[in-house]
């Protein structure tokens, strides 16, 4: 009897539901908790440069974030995560920086030849502060998104089924966003959704995702000066995007555009073939080869 309890307890322990719930909860709470201190007691009095403190805390809230996901990987899933191996961390989060940036300029560049986007002027550099802070919840939602929930739905479900399954959470998770819809949630779901998990596969590591997905919502908000995600920006650029709601995205800003939609699942349909192509697609855990070996090994430890 007393040898069934270890066995018990590993597989709860090890169930892909049991690990989702805890690796939200132990990447969340460091990061909630740095934010809420920051908020009510760290911000100095007087302070003139409210950016700069938001800036330094909430990269003190990614630090603790990375090293919540560092324990949950080490005390429940008993190994070192090469998700955040630093082994091509420049390079691909470099091109992650690119794409997302030429994906959204891409976007606003299709609007501007029909007709939906007028450009009227500038506002000064200084002016990008607040979008590059911004930006940053991209490492925020990639740790929890797609280091957390894809990863772990994609281990047990496959490829296929957890890029749905993660789609479609992604965008709910968008759904108290000012100005937020039904057609607001599925865009979101099918351009940021599936083109970040894509992205993820394809490295099997955060970073090509995480830069993609902070160039995208800093061109939108700090170049373009459009809403990202329903929140009103100051940009770089001073324009307006004109046009039915379907095309201009209306107050919850570009992102809920057609266009927007069509260019990001080009692009992750790119992506994904070259993942097809490399054999990187991991089948459900009952059309493993070896599920039967796994199991009797997990159970006899």
């Amino acid at each position: 009897m007393s040898m069934d309890r270890p066995n018990l307890f590993l597989r709860i322990l090890r169930n892909p539901l049991t690990r989702i719930v805890l690796g939200m909860v132990m990447v969340s709470m460091p990061i909630a908790g740095v934010q809420i201190l920051a908020e009510n007691y760290g911000e100095p009095r007087g302070i003139t440069d409210l950016d700069s403190f938001k800036l330094v805390s909430n990269s003190l809230a990614i630090l603790c974030g990375f090293a919540g996901y560092l324990i949950f990987t080490r005390l429940i899933e008993w190994r070192w995560p090469r998700e955040l191996s630093l082994r091509g961390f420049f390079s691909e989060f470099g091109k992650g920086l690119v794409l997302g940036a030429l994906l959204f300029s891409g976007t606003m560049l299709l609007l501007w030849f029909f007709g939906f986007y007028q450009w009227t002027g500038t506002n000064p550099i200084t002016v990008t502060a607040t979008a590059f802070g911004i930006s940053l919840t991209g490492f925020f939602e990639e740790l929890l998104v797609r280091g957390v929930l894809y990863r772990i739905l994609e281990e047990s479900l496959g490829t296929w089924i957890a890029l749905a399954l993660s789609a479609v959470l992604f965008g709910l998770a968008h759904v108290a966003n000012p100005n937020a819809t039904l057609i607001t949630t599925m865009a979101i779901a099918l351009e940021a959704g599936l083109l970040l998990a894509a992205a993820y596969s394809f490295t099997g590591r955060l970073w090509f995702a995480t830069g993609l997905h902070c160039a995208w919502n800093f061109t939108q908000g700090g170049i373009f000066g459009l809403p990202v995600s329903g929140h009103p920006m100051t940009g770089l650029l001073v324009g307006t995007v004109s046009g039915p709601t379907w095309i201009s995205g209306g107050e919850f800003g570009v992102e809920a555009s057609l266009i927007a939609v069509l260019v990001c699942m080009t692009a992750a349909v790119f992506i994904l073939r070259l993942v097809v192509k490399r054999g990187l697609v991991r089948q459900p855990w009952w059309r493993r080869r070896d599920n039967t070996i796994n199991l009797v090994t997990l159970l006899s430890s």
